[in-house]
């Protein structure tokens, strides 16, 4: 039975890796706020990874950023990817503890928030390291720190990421189902 969960999760984790490097570079869901965009579902298999397991989320967000950085993405988006890891471990490990915390709108929506802090702090970090380093386009120059690297980037990201925690959890609940209807014809049939 432990093979067969670990089997399972590699698969899972494969698959949503896979989908998590399809969408930016596929999706014309971007949504573009100068000098930053932002690409709509882009943290879906992210998060459909920490539903599953810690363990998941974690792989799921490694996995992209190494898609990222074989695919010849500018080092800062990989290293942007890459902090993904903190929220999608930390989150999962949350959930596995108390899976309650998304089964209602209040609790979901401050678990969100949480995570999409987590989330933006991560990236302000990777953006400010840049920023600092003179690495970035005249645009976040010409804008200033406060707006394009907090409001931007930090809010932008905290917003982002809880578009794309609901639309994920919106997704889950009818994969939870479809599984579970699957699996119980497989057993009593």
């Amino acid at each position: 039975m432990k093979v067969r969960r670990s089997t399972q999760q590699v698969t899972l984790s494969a698959v949503l890796i896979a989908i998590g490097l399809l969408i930016p570079v596929l999706s014309p869901l971007k949504i573009i706020l100068e000098p930053a965009s932002f690409t709509l579902a882009s943290h879906v298999p992210i998060f459909i990874g920490m539903f599953i397991s810690p363990t998941v989320g974690l792989a799921v967000a490694l996995g992209t950023t190494a898609g990222f950085f074989i695919g010849g993405f500018p080092l800062i988006i990989v290293l942007r990817a890459f902090t993904h890891a903190a929220f999608a471990f930390l989150g999962g490990w949350m959930l596995e503890k108390k899976p309650q915390w998304i089964e209602n709108k209040k609790t979901s929506f401050l678990f969100a928030l949480l995570i999409g802090v987590v989330h933006a702090i991560g990236e302000v970090a990777v953006v400010s390291l840049f920023y600092f380093g003179g690495e970035m386009t005249s645009a976040y120059y010409a804008k200033g720190f406060l707006t394009t690297v907090f409001i931007l980037v930090g809010v932008g990201t905290i917003i982002h990421s809880m578009v794309d925690f609901f639309i994920s959890q919106v997704l889950w609940e009818s994969l939870k189902k479809n599984v579970k209807e699957k699996r119980d014809r497989i057993l009593f049939d």
